[in-house]
């Protein structure tokens, strides 16, 4: 597939010839890479299709898909172009993959969780669920781009309670958003700091085969 992005596919290990399956793509926070964000979601990788999707942008000792001028403020242009890429990426990958298009999942932390709920409000119903980890949306998000409807859309988000690089506040914010569009969103926190705890797996993983 040509993309931008760098990325890992794991495929059912019984995978069925003629067979379509439910696809989680997997976005990973600043500094980490795909690799990470896979390892978190590897036991799940018998029944979906994983595709971890690198950032594009070099940072510390990984990758970022989108440059940060403050809190809650990200880059605009950066920000745009990986909404763009990562969408067209979604689209394209079921051509490429036996992907179920009626059963395509984003999961993601920190600046992968930004992404995912962007992503589900510009794309709304053409995907299945989001699990958006420790993350917010963006003001100009919400300002200014285009809300599709998530009306049939699963969300599940998270945060850590002692978070200190987004506060708790903006978990409850990211609910209060989505349950007004939506009446299938989960939210929880947990006595966590900026990262994915074991309950939060647990809970997540619970969460999406329910979904």
């Amino acid at each position: 597939m040509n993309s931008p992005f760098i990325f890992t596919v794991h495929l059912p290990s019984n995978l069925e010839k003629g067979k379509k399956y439910p696809v989680i793509y997997a976005m990973h926070g600043m500094g980490s890479d795909e690799v990470d964000i896979l390892n978190i979601i590897e036991e799940l990788q018998n029944d979906f299709i994983l595709i971890g999707i690198r950032g594009t942008l070099a940072k510390d000792n990984g990758f970022a898909y989108f440059n940060i001028k403050s809190f809650g403020n990200p880059e605009i242009e950066s920000f745009d172009s990986a909404v763009a890429n990562l969408k067209e990426f979604i689209v394209n990958a079921p051509k490429d993959y036996p992907i179920d298009t009626e059963s395509q999942y984003l999961l993601g932390f920190s600046q992968g969780a930004i992404l995912s709920m962007t992503l589900a409000l510009t794309m709304g119903d053409k995907l299945k669920g989001i699990i958006a980890l420790s993350g917010y949306i963006p003001r100009h998000v919400k300002a200014s781009y285009p809300i599709e409807s998530v009306e049939k859309l699963s969300v599940f988000i998270s945060h850590g309670e002692f978070d200190p690089i987004f506060p708790v506040s903006i978990g409850q914010d990211n609910y209060d958003f989505f349950k007004a569009r939506n009446g299938k969103v989960t939210y929880k926190h947990y006595p966590a700091g900026h990262e994915v705890s074991f309950d939060m797996k647990v809970d997540f993983i619970r969460w999406l085969y329910s979904a």
